[in-house]
């Protein structure tokens, strides 16, 4: 396994992997399916070992980092699970008041990647909060198999909810300028596209390859958007069409990429789809928008 890379890996596993990651087939079935690939010296055991997160060795910023304030704190959804938990974060000596991101994760909980999402953006001058919409079950259980499953069991518009209210918690901190942006990935992504339907005053949405809206919500957004997709990501971008048609009928402001042999997920650097031209690029242009528009 520790000879393998991305480039030994067919493109059928990769989607297999989306498959089971978006609970559209179970675990047996992914690794028997998984199993027809194991050839020509490679084990079941090491391609799955090669495609799962690995958070330990990933994290590009350390949690105690001294550039940054970070830590955990809990905010009140009335409408979603009642007390959530995020991780909080902003430049370590910062006077003035900051413009602040909700980070919101994928559909496995606020795993280390997520959080370490939300350091990276206190260190770009914003401050961050990434919560946490499975803590009324406990919270994110330690790894994403079981935080896919966690996940599954709460209605996502109770978790929009949970987003919505920690916009709100966010905007009236003391330390933020009123001006609050969003970014989400994968279910995050369905997030960051639902915040700019249902907050009016929400200053920019930045989705990462995330479930689009349908056409009469679309006409709701007030909110600039930068969209990321990915080119091989055919489940999710086969919604795109409807949604670019409505965004132009109805005159909402929108920048739309599509990164050239990505997979879903290619800003994830926890795991082999991640792609680093992809990723860093997607990353500049977000921090670039928020800049521009959260002022």
């Amino acid at each position: 396994m520790g000879n393998l890379k991305k480039e030994d890996i067919k493109q059928e596993v990769f989607d297999l992997y989306d498959d089971y990651a978006h609970n559209r087939i179970e675990r047996r079935q992914f690794l028997e399916r998984l199993s027809i690939y194991a050839v020509g010296g490679l084990t079941v055991s090491s391609l799955l070992g090669f495609i799962s997160p690995n958070y330990v060795n990933t994290v590009q910023i350390k949690p105690d980092d001294e550039r940054l304030h970070s830590g955990f704190i809990n905010y009140n959804s009335p409408k979603g699970g009642g007390s959530i938990r995020g991780l909080l974060s902003k430049p370590a000596g910062t006077k003035t008041k900051l413009p602040g991101i909700i980070v919101v994760h994928e559909n496995r909980g606020l795993n280390p990647y997520i959080e370490d999402v939300g350091r990276r953006a206190a260190l770009d001058g914003f401050i961050s909060l990434a919560p946490d919409a499975l803590t009324p079950l406990g919270g994110y259980p330690g790894n994403d198999d079981e935080g896919r499953a966690l996940q599954s069991k709460r209605d996502r518009n109770e978790m929009l909810a949970d987003f919505i209210a920690a916009y709100e918690f966010l905007k009236s901190h003391e330390d933020c300028n009123g001006h609050v942006g969003v970014v989400g990935f994968c279910f995050g992504g369905w997030i960051a596209n639902m915040m700019a339907v249902k907050v009016p005053d929400l200053s920019a949405a930045v989705p990462f390859y995330g479930g689009q809206p349908s056409e009469e919500e679309t006409a709701q957004i007030q909110a600039p958007l930068l969209i990321h997709y990915a080119e091989l990501d055919q489940r999710v971008n086969e919604g795109w069409p409807s949604y670019e048609k409505a965004l132009k009928e109805n005159n909402k402001e929108y920048i739309a990429h599509f990164y050239p042999g990505a997979n879903h997920g290619f800003h994830n650097y926890s795991t082999p789809r991640f792609d680093k031209a992809a990723a860093d690029l997607a990353w500049e242009r977000t921090i670039n928008f928020f800049r521009e528009k959260l002022r």
